[in-house]
């Protein structure tokens, strides 16, 4: 199997905005800087979510058909 050189953080790092400045342009690079990461919803919470959506009866149907 074959190694891959990493590079190091540093400089990944100011490649990664070098390119995003020749690509995006300054106010979009800080746009995408500046964006949060979604948090994940706890798959618990996401079930509750979608029962409380639910139509009993038509879902049954759906699956029993």
């Amino acid at each position: 199997m074959k190694s891959i050189a990493l590079l190091e953080e540093n400089t990944l790092v100011e490649k990664g905005i070098r390119l995003l400045m020749k690509n995006l342009g300054p106010i979009e690079t800080q746009r995408f800087l500046s964006l949060s990461p979604r948090k994940r919803m706890d798959s618990v919470r996401r079930h509750q979510l979608w029962q409380q959506g639910l139509k009993k009866d038509e879902f049954f149907d759906r699956v029993m058909r």
